[in-house]
């Protein structure tokens, strides 16, 4: 385990008891037996901002039952939530009606993204976003900035202020924007490489190259992003892919010489580890094949592919023991209607559903926690209650709201399968009224 870059001011450790849940693997390819960790009755200590020892509360009394304890009864702890994928600047655009992926971009989201070329716009929006995502649970996410660079710091400056652990970039587009929100592919690699020496590893903070889709980037800009990424190993690459079928045939079109959507990004040199894909639903199975190879990412949207209408995502070709992919939650705010986790969840049940797939409630709050921490490498850092590692992690209420409270009122839950039964209603019925409380690195916020 690494150790925590970062420290915060906690003179002497303190204690958090009641019922955990966190993941040890990949319920996709371990059974929920071994690859879901559930203690009933147990113990955290944090000191400095990172789990110090964790296990059954018996198991730990005789060391550690004289520090300060704050006790959870009937609420379920869980390591904080990990969005792959919401756009910051689209915050207020949430709830934009009636179109499909490109006119729903060209009618709202580039007049709103104008606004951010002032930083102190950029600013409130930011502070309303952050706390929006901490309301609802979410300590770590991976986000789309504007154009505009000082929209990255605006972003990364309230991120810093709250000892976040975040990841965001600049919006790389030279062509098929507005004129007022497109950059050149000379300037998006020199403000992107100013950004990255500015920002990235500073504190918890991290960068990503952020091209918006290939749609917006000429091949040269592309081009520049991967050359980016070659000199910066260590950044990711945050983007758009296969989202729409319109949007795959103008892809196309565009780069006539690729074999397909991905394609366009791999002759650029954009197909990494650290590379993170937005939806995917309309990928072809060279292309599964292509990103599982390459250990990139997909974030799941169904908040988002279900509002513009644009299909349901392969969980199970995603999650194939063939060729596993790894995959986040994103909630895609503002086509994603909820900064919720649970509610994302929620609408991945349904989509897995609508394709005659099962998403149990363990597979979908791992995508969630530890699912989305390996999707943004950082599963060393974040995501489950090891030692060393950050301890960023939630409080959820199962009775939250009244109807709730009603749908479960039966005994707490000892064993697997009745904690599964417990964690579904909480999912299908919970939001940011489940949240009952946020904390990062032992801090509550």
């Amino acid at each position: 385990m690494s150790s925590i870059p970062y420290s915060i001011s906690q003179p002497s450790p303190k204690a958090i008891r009641g019922s955990f849940l966190d993941f040890v693997d990949d319920p996709f390819y371990v059974p929920e037996t071994e690859s879901v960790r559930y203690v009933a009755d147990g113990l955290m200590v944090v000191a400095n901002g990172a789990i110090v020892a964790f296990g059954p509360y018996a198991d730990l009394q005789e060391n550690y039952g004289e520090l300060p304890t704050t006790t959870y009864s009937n609420q379920i702890i869980m390591p904080g939530f990990v969005d792959t994928h919401i756009h910051y600047p689209q915050t207020e655009m949430i709830a934009a009606y009636g179109e499909q992926l490109l006119e729903w971009l060209n009618r709202y989201t580039f007049p709103t993204e104008r606004k951010f070329e002032s930083k102190q716009y950029a600013k409130e929006v930011a502070e309303i976003f952050l706390d929006e995502l901490l309301r609802n649970g979410t300590t770590t996410a991976m986000v789309f900035a504007t154009v505009f660079p000082a929209s990255v710091d605006a972003f990364f400056e309230a991120a810093e202020r709250r000892n976040l652990c975040m990841i965001a970039g600049k919006v790389m587009m030279d062509r098929n924007a507005p004129d007022f929100l497109r950059d050149t592919a000379v300037s998006s690699y020199e403000e992107t490489k100013a950004l990255i020496r500015k920002w990235h590893k500073r504190g918890r903070l991290r960068y990503a190259i952020t091209p918006r889709f290939a749609i917006t980037s000429t091949e040269e800009q592309l081009r520049l992003a991967g050359k980016l990424l070659e000199e910066f190993p260590d950044v990711y690459l945050h983007t758009h892919l296969s989202e729409n079928v319109d949007e795959v045939a103008w892809v196309q079109q565009l780069f006539p010489d690729c074999q397909g959507y991905l394609d366009a990004y791999d002759m650029a040199g954009l197909v990494k580890e650290r590379s993170v894909f937005a939806h995917g639903v309309q990928l072809t199975d060279a292309e599964f094949q292509r990103l599982s190879a390459a250990q990139s990412a997909i974030a799941f949207c169904p908040t988002s592919n279900l509002f513009l209408g644009s299909g349901l995502f392969k969980i199970e070709q995603a999650k194939s023991a063939h060729y596993p992919i790894k995959v986040g939650l994103g909630t895609d705010v503002g086509a994603g209607t909820s900064f919720s986790m649970l509610q994302t969840a929620n609408e991945a049940y349904k989509v897995a559903q609508l394709r005659h797939q099962k998403l149990s409630p363990f597979k979908a709050l791992f995508l969630a926690t530890l699912g989305g921490a390996r999707a943004l490498c950082l599963e060393d850092e974040i995501g489950s209650f090891e030692v060393g590692k950050a301890a960023d992690f939630i409080i959820l209420d199962p009775q939250a709201t009244p109807l709730m409270a009603f749908r479960n009122q039966s005994c707490w839950p000892e064993q697997l399968d009745e904690l599964a039964e417990l964690v579904f209603s909480l999912m299908m019925m919970g939001d940011d009224r489940s949240v009952h409380a946020t904390y990062i690195l032992g801090q509550q916020v």
